[in-house]
């Protein structure tokens, strides 16, 4: 049995307590009221809701490319680094990016693998000996689900996606596509497969809103990396008022895949709160792929992020929760409890 106190961000609004958490094998039991000196910050570890963790091959190769020649199939500079890459060479760099997810506070991306089966088994491979747990979205052709975990499929007018749809039906798992980047011309088309997940949205109209909250459907967004390919700015506050949201720091080739940077970018650029913010980096990902991590309350994995509350940057917040999602970095962490 371990306690850990301090100020404690719980629950589904984050409502900072002072006092102490207990876990049990691997769990929460408890979330309770007391005294402490503590001085650490609490919160549940991340969830990172879009990565392109095969671009960990080719970091910031593509500065000041579009979005055409850094990520589109399948002729751009990332697919060519990629079919380039030797397969042990692919695994390291990966499992170097997701190490570094973990000493940044993530316990599990969402991740749009490339290269089909032998893409999705190399992060396998990749994750095997760490905590963090990716949830792999394949491409190719659908018996990449033998491997992966659901279907990431890059967009409607990329190919015909019908029997990918039909593949992930069939199995159970998660069908998610990239939508609304460049333009809106691919939204509606995406929109028609039924996904389960739709990424970016950024060109995301009121007839398009109107589609995602009548089918349910959840977004990750992406804005640190929208302003990279300079493709436009996502209508964060509209999506969050249809739907459920997530975020995600997309190609770790244009961005590090910090939810720390990422926040701090949404909350000062977006009509968001700083606990909407959080969620979407937390319990909002973690819902749309089942994970039982993302909110501190009992019961739930003991997935957490300890701050140092007393750091050079962190001391004197006046809001524990303003503070974690607009000024902490990971420099503040004291620890990860991946369990």
């Amino acid at each position: 049995m371990k306690e850990i106190t301090g100020t404690i961000l719980a629950g589904k609004s984050f409502d900072p307590i002072r006092g102490r958490v207990i876990i049990n094998d691997g769990r929460i039991e408890a979330v309770e009221r007391a005294n402490t000196e503590s001085t650490d910050i609490i919160l549940p570890a991340f969830v990172n809701a879009h990565t392109h963790l095969g671009d960990s091959v080719a970091k910031e190769a593509a500065v000041g490319k579009s979005l055409e020649e850094a990520v589109a199939p399948p002729d751009s500079l990332k697919h060519q680094q990629l079919a380039g890459a030797d397969q042990s060479d692919l695994v390291s760099a990966m499992r170097r990016t997701l190490q570094f997810m973990e000493q940044t506070g993530t316990v599990s991306c969402l991740d749009f693998r490339e290269s089909g089966i032998p893409g999705a088994r190399a992060l396998r491979e990749a994750a095997e000996p760490l905590s963090i747990d990716p949830f792999i979205f394949g491409s190719g052709d659908s018996s990449v689900l033998d491997i992966a975990d659901g279907y990431g499929a890059s967009g409607a007018k990329d190919d015909d996606f019908t029997k990918e749809r039909a593949a992930c039906r069939d199995r159970d798992v998660l069908f998610a596509i990239h939508a609304g980047e460049p333009d809106a011309t691919d939204i509606h088309p995406a929109l028609d497969l039924e996904p389960d997940l739709l990424i970016h949205m950024v060109h995301a109209k009121q007839e398009h809103l109107t589609r995602v909250a009548e089918q349910s459907v959840p977004v990750t967004v992406c804005p640190r990396a929208n302003a990279v390919l300079d493709v436009g700015t996502p209508p964060v506050r509209d999506l969050l008022d249809h739907t459920t949201v997530a975020l995600g720091s997309d190609n770790v080739m244009l961005n590090p895949p910090s939810m720390f940077r990422e926040m701090a970018y949404t909350a000062k650029q977006f009509d968001v709160t700083a606990r909407e913010v959080l969620q979407m980096a937390t319990s909002a990902g973690a819902e749309i792929v089942d994970h039982d991590v993302g909110v501190i309350a009992p019961g739930k994995r003991a997935a957490l992020t300890i701050l140092d509350g007393d750091s050079n940057n962190l001391v004197n917040s006046a809001d524990p929760v303003q503070a974690v999602v607009r000024r902490a970095t990971g420099l503040d962490i004291k620890r990860v409890i991946l369990n």
